[in-house]
């Protein structure tokens, strides 16, 4: 799919780092607000809700970032429909009641625009029925396992075809690989996407799975796992490990002498935030299949990189996640602006053919309301940047593939 006009918005304001206001229509409030939510004549309310702490805090706070220095930037060129977006932050400590608990208050109470939030499937899964129930609307910036769609959901990571299907495709070209070695962690999304990876694997790569494994997020003793993976010698170690044990899980492979340089291992729950904290000397020679990479080398992404470096500091990084929660208020304002309305389902129903000129290249909402995106291997370096060594063409997202379910 080529994406034949892009947001000339997004390039000019989203990319640049000196935006400037623009004047924009302020159409009256009782008609861009029907439904009561937090709206005024001068600003719309918004909620961000996201783990700031305990162990998904490691990979969610770059998303937090990202979404705000949207927010900044949409603020800065006049707002959304005339309207300074203020915001509601919420922390869902990595617990998923707290973040069902927190949905509600901000749907119900807080009646918030729209809202940013989650990572882990387990969060989204907690929120999907509330979202539901109170139509409101979610950006969710995961990648994640696919088998859902909702009219209250904008899916703006990757689904289980575009990220482990086409890696997978990739590493048993690339490297020949015909044994597998699958690790997770314990909840839905790594034991979908192990589900999904057998499947894939065994019916069409025609590999072998020698061994699977699930540890309790927060794991950290990950030696018993080592060992079985020295006796198994798999060609791939196929790992779905997240936020802070993956620190315990890489250097203690690093410590047991499994490396790049002897072991291949291809990762889709690692980025440039989770390789923060576990080092690049200890990831050195793997591989991540991810949609984005802070080293991908476009104009928009440089003035993407720019714009976040300059707020967070010289030594903040950009992983996958965090670009993906970058396009959620981007992606928000221009249904709102074409829907010429805050109300959900008029936003639901302006969403699809949106397109935008991201720092990962173009995107577009599908009418399944996740995003045609690329696949990208990128090779982690000693510096803690990924080397891109592969670029799909766009894929058109395709949450629930036949034969996969």
């Amino acid at each position: 799919m080529k994406i034949k006009q892009l947001s000339h918005l997004f390039l000019k304001v989203a990319c640049l780092a000196a935006a400037t206001a623009t004047v924009q229509a302020k159409p009256p409030t009782s008609e861009v607000n029907t439904t009561g939510l937090q709206v005024t004549d001068d600003t719309v309310t918004v909620g961000q809700l996201h783990s700031s702490t305990g162990t998904m805090a490691i990979s969610e706070t770059g998303s937090i970032q990202a979404e705000q220095l949207a927010i900044d930037q949409i603020n800065a060129a006049g707002g959304v429909l005339g309207r300074q977006i203020k915001v509601i932050k919420e922390d869902g400590a990595s617990d998923w009641p707290t973040f069902a608990e927190k949905a509600k208050k901000l749907l119900v109470n807080d009646k918030v625009g729209t809202v940013f939030g989650c990572w882990t499937s387990a969060s989204r899964k907690a929120v999907l029925p509330i979202f539901e129930k109170e139509n409101g609307m979610l950006y969710y910036p995961t990648f994640y396992e696919g088998l859902e769609q909702s009219k209250n959901v904008i899916y703006t990571g990757q689904e289980a075809t575009q990220q482990i299907l086409a890696g997978l495709d990739w590493i048993a070209k690339e490297k020949k690989a015909k044994t597998y070695y699958l690790v997770g962690s314990d909840y839905i999304w790594p034991r979908t996407s192990m589900k999904i990876a057998r499947k894939h694997i065994e019916n069409v790569l025609k590999g072998k799975v020698v061994g699977e494994e699930f540890y309790a997020l927060g794991h950290t003793q990950f030696g018993s796992l080592i060992n079985k993976i020295k006796l198994k010698k798999p060609d791939v170690i196929y790992a779905a490990v997240v936020g802070g044990s993956n620190v315990s899980f890489y250097k203690q492979l690093a410590a047991a002498g499994i490396t790049g340089s002897k072991q291949t291992l291809l990762t889709i729950s690692v980025t440039e935030d989770e390789v923060l904290g576990i080092g690049g000397e200890n990831l050195a020679g793997f591989y991540s299949a991810m949609k984005y990479f802070q080293s991908i080398d476009t104009p928009e992404n440089a003035a993407f990189v720019k714009a976040f470096k300059d707020k967070y500091g010289a030594d903040s990084v950009i992983g996958d996640v965090t670009q993906a929660g970058y396009l959620g208020p981007w992606l928000w304002k221009a249904a709102v602006e074409k829907a010429g309305s805050f109300d959900i389902d008029k936003i639901a129903a302006a969403s699809p053919d949106i397109e935008l000129a991201a720092p990962e290249g173009p995107v577009k909402i599908h009418p399944n309301h996740h995003l045609w995106s690329k696949l990208r291997i990128g090779q982690w370096q000693k510096d803690g940047q990924a080397k891109v060594l592969y670029e799909s063409e766009l894929i058109e997202p395709d949450p629930f593939p036949k034969g996969y379910q």
